[in-house]
């Protein structure tokens, strides 16, 4: 990531707020490792980027939903473990805990829902407000985990709570949605 002659770099000299409206060029998407973290430029969205990375896993669930049940939740495990590391390795990279533009967890986070989403237009629908209300409120205990863990674990635990919150939203409707 390059910097300009009036920006001091990532280095400490700048507060985390200021690290978070780091602006990311989209070359950083040659970076495999940002090409992941960043929901393949999902994440360079200039509004809502947390909203776009999740479009991208409920996209990519959809698609692993075809070979089924089975088959996505074991994508949707991968994707979960190894954003773990994609998305501390992509803010270390970044000097940034948690950068906005990081949205893997959101892409796992909504694999993991459309576990358990009605199959169908309204479902899907349902299970994508769900767990974006759910990733936003941050209600107990995403909160705490949101602030208090550092990492990659910390990065990716705040979005799979969100998601178990919707999946349990999920589940106590399904006896009312067949």
């Amino acid at each position: 990531m390059t910097t300009s002659p009036t920006d001091p770099g990532p280095g400490p000299t700048r507060s985390r707020a200021e690290r978070a409206r780091t602006r990311i060029p989209p070359a950083a998407l040659r970076e495999p490792v940002h090409l992941l973290a960043l929901g393949f430029g999902s994440g360079l969205a200039p509004v809502a980027p947390g909203t776009f990375g999740s479009i991208v896993g409920l996209l990519l669930a959809l698609l692993v939903l075809q070979a089924g049940w089975w088959a996505a939740a074991g994508a949707a495990a991968l994707a979960s473990l190894g954003g773990v590391w994609i998305c501390g390795e992509s803010a270390r990279r970044l000097d940034v805990h948690d950068h906005p533009a990081i949205v893997w967890d959101e892409i796992a986070g909504m694999m993991i829902v459309m576990l358990a989403a009605p199959a169908t237009w309204w479902g899907i629908a349902l299970a994508f407000a769900l767990f974006r209300l759910f990733d936003v409120w941050k209600p107990w205990p995403i909160r705490e985990v949101d602030h208090g863990m550092r990492g990659g674990a910390g990065i990716m635990l705040d979005d799979i709570l969100a998601a178990l919150w919707a999946v349990a939203v999920l589940l106590l409707i399904r006896p009312y949605t067949t």
